[in-house]
């Protein structure tokens, strides 16, 4: 079972939907990261080689902001919010809608 930043994605998948198990990492951008790679984005995930899954994380490390880099950056951004007492931040506080939903 491959490992990517910590976490298990899963063998019997291929590649690219694995990849969509890391925080961060959606459809579009597992296909970005597999052609980057030169990776098959079809090829299971049990078959990838010792240096592919390194040439993956590598890319991620790089170029992406995924797992709990992107989910402490949104807590940032959301504290930064609640500080400066904005609209948004006293909605976040509350526990209310932010994004203008009823009520």
């Amino acid at each position: 079972m491959p490992r990517l930043l910590g976490v298990d994605i899963p063998p019997d998948r291929p590649t690219a939907i694995s990849l969509t198990y890391l925080y961060g990492v959606g459809q579009k951008t597992a296909r970005e990261l597999c052609h980057k790679a030169g990776v098959d984005p079809q090829q299971r995930a049990r078959e990838l080689h010792e240096d592919e899954v390194a040439r993956i994380a590598a890319l991620l490390d790089k170029d992406y902001v995924v797992e709990g880099q992107l989910r402490r950056q949104t807590s940032q951004n959301i504290s930064r919010l609640r500080d400066i007492a904005c609209y948004r931040g006293i909605r976040h506080r509350r526990g209310l809608p932010v994004r203008g939903q009823r009520t």
